[in-house]
Parts: C-alpha cells; sequence; structure tokens
C-alpha cells in the first residue's frame, strides 16, 4: 500500500480527496484536522512545528498533500499573522519534514496570485496578487519549493462541492440569500456581476490530486507549479441564476456590475490547464450536474427535489 497524509482532511477539498482515496485499496491513507477533529482523523495543529515533525516522523507517509489554509480574503485581510501561519510558515514546516523523510508534497494554492487583469494565466506567468490571501499563498508557493525539491503546488480557482454548511465554499453560501429574496417578502438579493469565476467541483479536483499521486507512486513524480480549473465562466450573479435554478426558486436578484467587496478580488483569473491536460490527468463535471449532486445531498430546509 501507498501511504498518503492529507493535511486538513476535514475541509471542503480534504474531504473529497479521503473519499475519492478510500475507493481504492492500494491507499493507505491518514487524515489530519484541527479544527473538526474526527474518529478517522489525526488532531494536528500545522502552526506547531514540533507536533508536525512528531506526525511526519510517526507515520512516514510515502506523499503528502496540504488541503489545509486560511483561505478567506477577508480573514486574511484583517489577520495577516494568522495568514502567514497557516499558508506560509506551515507549508514550510510540513514541506521540509516530508522532505526528510523522502516523501513528496502536494501544496494547495490559488488563482488569486494573479492580478486577473490578462487572463489566461499559466503556470509560468508572472504572479501579482491584489491582496492578502493572494500574497500569503504565492508565499507559500516560494516557501514549499525552498523547502524540498520533492514538490509540486497545484494552484485552484473557487472550489464547491458536498458541504458540511452553507458557508463552507462561496457558491453554496448564496442560498440563503437566493432562498430569501424567493420567500414572502424576500428582499431583492444583490449579486455580483463584474468578477469571472471558474466554480471547480472538489470531487475532480480529488481526481486530479490521485491521478498525480499514481504518477508518483510509479516513479513519474510531478514537479514545480500546475494548474486546474473548471471551464465555465460566471459571475456571482450568474451562479445565482443558476442555483435558483436547481433549487426551483422564484428568486428577485439583481447583479451588480461594480466590484463591491471591501477585500479586493482580481477580475478574471482564469488558469490554464494543459499541463496536467497533456499528462491524460483531470475531469470536468457540468457545472449544473455537480450543484444539485450537492444541493441534493444538502437539503435546505426540509429537502429539495431539484
Amino acid at each position: 500500500m501507498f501511504k498518503v497524509a492529507v493535511i486538513g482532511a476535514s475541509g471542503l477539498l480534504g474531504r473529497a480527496l479521503v473519499n475519492e482515496l478510500a475507493q481504492q485499496t492500494r491507499w493507505h491513507v491518514v487524515a489530519t484536522a484541527f479544527s473538526r477533529p474526527g474518529p478517522d482523523t489525526v488532531a494536528l495543529d500545522i502552526r506547531d512545528a514540533q507536533a508536525v515533525d512528531q506526525f511526519v516522523e510517526r507515520e512516514a507517509p510515502q506523499a503528502l498533500v496540504i488541503a489545509a489554509a486560511e483561505r478567506r480574503p477577508d480573514v486574511c485581510e484583517h489577520d495577516p499573522a494568522l495568514a502567514r501561519a497557516l499558508n506560509v510558515d506551515a507549508v514550510r514546516t510540513l514541506a521540509a519534514a516530508a522532505r526528510r523523510r523522502g516523501a513528496w508534497t502536494l501544496s494547495i494554492s490559488t488563482d488569486y496570485v494573479f492580478d486577473g487583469a490578462h487572463p489566461p494565466y499559466r503556470h509560468d506567468s508572472a504572479p501579482a496578487p491584489l491582496n492578502a490571501y493572494g500574497r500569503s499563498k504565492l508565499e507559500g508557493e516560494r516557501a514549499l519549493t525552498e523547502a524540498t525539491d520533492l514538490g509540486c503546488v497545484l494552484r485552484l480557482p473557487l472550489l464547491y462541492g458536498p458541504i458540511v454548511n452553507w458557508a463552507e465554499s462561496a457558491v453554496t453560501s448564496l442560498v440563503p440569500a437566493i432562498a430569501g429574496s424567493a420567500s414572502l417578502n424576500g428582499k431583492t438579493a444583490v449579486m455580483d456581476a463584474w468578477a469571472i469565476r471558474y466554480p471547480t467541483f472538489t470531487p475532480d479536483v480529488a481526481l486530479v490530486i490521485r491521478q498525480m499521486l499514481e504518477r508518483h507512486a510509479r516513479g513519474e513524480t510531478i514537479r514545480g507549479i500546475v494548474q486546474w480549473s473548471g471551464d465555465e465562466p460566471m459571475t456571482k450573479y450568474e451562479i445565482a441564476v443558476r442555483l435558483a435554478e436547481a433549487l426551483r426558486l422564484d428568486a428577485h436578484l439583481r447583479p451588480q456590475s461594480t466590484p463591491a467587496d471591501a477585500t479586493p478580488r482580481p477580475h478574471n483569473c482564469h488558469l490554464a490547464s494543459r499541463q496536467l491536460e497533456a499528462l491524460g490527468i483531470g475531469r470536468r463535471t457540468p457545472f449544473d450536474t455537480a450543484i444539485r449532486q450537492v444541493l441534493a445531498a444538502f437539503p435546505w430546509q426540509g429537502g429539495t427535489d431539484a
């Protein structure tokens, strides 16, 4: 069996990856969590360098996937020290510990390392983050490459997938406002129609990561920076319209055509995925299909027949 440590296994992407690997007996998964530890996870604070070293030494994984991060732009903007601790320093600590054991490290990064002015972005396009989140993730990429020569960065855009609460993804976080706008005496929900995003389904990303792990297991290790993205451009307003359709709600939505976020966001950070596509890696589930799966598994107000 091939031993993989999934760091941040209780999160949106971490859960999808654990589920993907659990479908094959070849993988021995050691899952860690901090905020939501469970019976099948190891409690680990990745900000504790000694605890990280002890974990990696004890478990001796052959590969380590870092899915833990502070990914909320507004939180990063107001608490850059926390963003650095999780997105930079912890990545360095984990990658260095893995390198000492000869383990490959895959670290998850973001399309927010770019300013969104000149898409699509290749893996070697010049980064220019606009906010503290993007800056911390870019520093995290550099921390990985400084700590190990046996590592890879996987940049991803806006993620959605099976959730434990609406707020877990910026996609599903729109549902309460959509439902409220459709209720009796509900107020019109104003949705951003300026920033273009590429919603990407976490089970698809989990498959990408499994395929990357398979290549490493057979001695075809991927190093450097790679990217994966959904291929359907949408604003939050357009996402909301499709969510309302999936929920069969007569929602009252109004597009906001100028940036309204307190924390600056890039306009269009479309990530080119050609490197992984050329290796035969990847899958893209259509948004309307995937979001219906998500909504069916996490019904609102007693359920949906969408």
